[in-house]
Parts: C-alpha cells; sequence; structure tokens
C-alpha cells in the first residue's frame, strides 16, 4: 500500500489531498489521456512512463518511493490514429473560449454565430464565439459591421481532444504548459 508524505516531512500544516488524476503525454510530448493515480504509479513502477512533473509530495511503499506523479511522460511513442476533429458544441465552444463573451468579455452562457446562420453563416469553429445573453440579444441576427463590434481574436478550432480538454487546465493548474490549445 503507498502513503504520501509531505516532501518536507511529517511537521507542518496537514496534506492536501491525493490528486485522483494525472495527465499522460505520449513519448513526443502531446496530451494522450488523464489516467487514474493507481494507473500512473503502475505505469512508473514497470518503467513504461516516467514523471515528469510532481508536486513535490512522495508516494512510500515498504520498499520504494517515487514522487507523487501530476504529469507523466510515455518513455517508447505510441502511434494513436487520427482523432476525429472536436464538434463545435455549446460546451466545446465555451471550453475554448473560456466561457468569456466574444463581445463584452463578460461570463458567458450561450454560443453566437459571427456571422449569422439567417445569412448563410456555418455552424464551424470559424464562425461560433461564446457570448452571454445580452450580447447575443442585442446582437441578433446581424453582422459584427452593421453594429460596429469587432472580435478581439479570430475563432478557430482548437487542438485539444475531447479527452483532454481546455477545463482541465482549469481544474489541474500544473498541466496547462502541455495543453496548449
Amino acid at each position: 500500500m503507498l502513503t504520501t508524505v509531505p516532501a518536507q516531512g511529517p511537521a507542518g500544516p496537514a496534506p492536501a489531498p491525493v490528486p485522483t488524476r494525472t495527465l499522460l503525454l505520449n513519448a513526443s510530448g502531446e496530451p494522450l489521456c488523464v489516467v487514474t493515480m493507481h494507473r500512473a504509479v503502475v505505469l512508473v513502477m514497470t518503467g513504461k512512463a516516467t514523471v515528469l512533473e510532481s508536486d513535490g509530495r512522495v508516494l512510500h511503499s515498504a520498499r520504494e518511493q517515487m514522487p507523487l506523479p501530476v504529469v507523466l511522460v510515455l518513455r517508447r511513442y505510441v502511434h494513436v490514429p487520427s482523432r476525429r476533429p472536436v464538434p463545435p458544441t455549446r460546451r466545446t465552444v465555451l471550453q475554448r473560449d473560456d466561457h468569456r463573451c466574444a463581445y463584452c468579455g463578460g461570463g458567458a452562457d450561450t454560443v453566437d454565430h459571427v456571422h449569422p446562420r439567417s445569412r448563410g453563416g456555418r455552424h464551424e469553429w470559424t464562425n461560433v464565439v461564446a457570448a452571454c445573453a445580452r450580447c447575443n440579444h442585442r446582437k441578433a441576427d446581424r453582422t459584427l459591421s452593421e453594429l460596429g463590434w469587432e472580435l478581439p481574436f479570430r475563432p478557430r478550432a482548437p487542438r485539444w481532444s475531447v479527452t483532454v480538454g481546455g477545463a482541465a487546465a482549469r481544474t489541474e493548474p500544473a498541466w496547462s504548459p502541455y495543453l496548449v490549445a
């Protein structure tokens, strides 16, 4: 059985709870998936992965110890068949835009088509942005040029997969350098 001990020793504040998830990277550095802590420990102990980033704590067993894995990298490259592109759903658009309205910068709770669908706009990544209800209602079925509005960024498809989404970087800040959007 493995237990955790803070890196500074048993004295001091109570240790933070052990994370239950670990980000797994391919040997090329590409994010593959999120694995359980148990699976992460097995991958390290069998020599299939190395700990790339730890939170400073150490896992101890009767005979061994290892840093608590937060990010792992596989030792050998694993070929992953090409993944289907992530569809622009409400959830994925809000993740891509970090739940921020593209027009006012406030909290977003819906999506808007930059070029309205009623005027031939398509439902694709380059035409969909997150928006708050107020801005979405004000824009209605008009174009940005008709309103005199501009987008602060150019909408594009995200590079992350559905299994390792942009929301993961918010829940695990140590993962954000590895999850480039």
